[in-house]
């Protein structure tokens, strides 16, 4: 396959993330097509036996199985790290096959993980109950707190594990203190930074090691499919990542990478547009209910912390009522136009209960140290017109029981 001629990493690597997120990785057949060609296939063909040896020992360029290379999904792993500033990117069949790949290849038994306590609820399963079950210990540690990581911190310890904004209490790790403490203790940081995407905030630029993507929320944008993403070094990809993926197969299937690809190039108008839209949601809820949690607002206890990290809000809030799930619940029942569901960075504003969806395979005593409690909700603001989603959601909480 004939590559496009712009994509000299000398030259790509100087693109801005908006450009990046449109032709990175770009990469043409014969046929010249301006849109990424889907190649749906499970296997090649070799014009010699010797060409397959060659190509298995790692001697000649070429896709061999696409457990292993596809090339819409290599297309979609070069415009990812393109834009996240790394070396290289490996994509997933999921974001919590990123996760876990992320975590599990790079651990054995006897090491130890520190990781942040306000997490996606199947990430923390991960550092709660699969960890420890293959002899890995963990440490919890309340992410804001930066010399929690410091004093957590053993000779065995070989990751620190973190999202920021964390999923759904929106806290914020010190970016460039946390990874700071890791590097000086030869300790590998990987960072969820699926609320952000790389268009908001760039972990690598404040000294992450490795970040992981659930590409089917922002980047794909538009709930169809599921796919994931960790970048690092080509060093880490290759040697550290590949050989687990290799054997274990989280395999991306094709469509799905053309599917984020297409995605991607509308991230820069979308997630801007939707923060803009949060905020203005966030500054009518902060008037009309008890707490509201979203970056943007002064009222955020790390506000001037997220703005350093990010460029924007991003498209996600927490607002909570006092009246417990059954108020929560009332108010999510009297919805018209925001929908009910569990998935965030849709273009389609969309709210959840976590206690009772996201966050439901967690103990209460978890649920209750990392903030998530009854009467939170959280909520995707998408690309409708703000004001029609205020409207909507003035109207519910009237519902549930909160007059204006």
């Amino acid at each position: 396959m004939k590559r496009h001629t712009g994509q000299d990493r000398s030259i790509t690597d100087n693109w801005r993330p908006a450009t990046q997120a449109v032709r990175g990785g770009t990469a043409r057949s014969e046929y010249g097509e301006t849109s990424e060609a889907l190649f749906l296939t499970s296997g090649y063909a070799y014009d010699k036996a010797s060409d397959a040896a060659a190509r298995f020992a790692g001697e000649q360029v070429g896709m061999t199985y696409s457990r292993l290379q596809n090339p819409t999904v290599e297309m979609l792993e070069q415009r990812i790290a393109l834009m996240e500033g790394a070396e290289a990117a490996r994509c997933m069949a999921s974001g919590m096959a990123a996760m876990t790949a992320a975590l599990l290849s790079q651990v054995q038994a006897g090491d130890h993980v520190v990781a942040g306590r306000a997490a996606f609820g199947s990430c923390r399963w991960l550092t709660d109950t699969l960890l420890p079950k293959f002899g890995v210990a963990t440490t919890i540690v309340d992410g804001t707190d930066t010399q929690a990581w410091a004093d957590a911190a053993r000779p065995e310890t070989k990751l620190f594990f973190f999202e920021t904004p964390a999923n759904p209490t929106l806290d914020i790790v010190d970016l460039a203190a946390v990874c700071g403490i890791a590097r000086e203790r030869g300790i590998t940081s990987v960072v969820d930074n699926a609320f952000a995407t790389p268009l908001l905030q760039r972990p690598m630029d404040y000294g992450a090691d490795v970040v992981a993507y659930s590409a089917t929320k922002m980047m794909d944008g538009q709930g169809r499919v599921l796919a994931g993403a960790v970048c690092g070094t080509a060093e880490f990809i290759d040697k550290t990542l590949l050989p687990f993926v290799r054997n274990t197969g989280p395999t991306l299937s094709a469509f799905n990478a053309w599917v984020v690809l297409k995605g991607l190039e509308t991230l820069d108008l979308r997630i801007n547009r939707q923060s803009e839209n949060a905020l203005k949601v966030a500054q009518f809820l902060e008037a009309r209910v008890p707490r509201i949690l979203y970056p943007n607002l002064q009222s955020h206890p790390q506000h001037d912390l997220a703005m350093r990290q990010m460029s924007a809000g991003g498209t996600i809030l927490s607002l909570f009522v006092d009246g417990g799930r059954t108020q929560a619940h009332a108010l999510l029942d009297a919805l018209e136009l925001v929908d009910i569901s569990n998935n965030i960075g849709d273009s389609r504003s969309l709210m959840t209960h976590p206690a009772s969806t996201t966050h439901a395979g967690l103990s209460e005593q978890v649920r209750t140290e990392m903030g998530v409690t009854e009467g939170m909700l959280r909520l995707n603001i998408g690309l409708e017109d703000p004001l029609d989603v205020i409207d909507d959601l003035d109207r519910a909480l009237t519902a549930a029981g909160l007059p204006a």
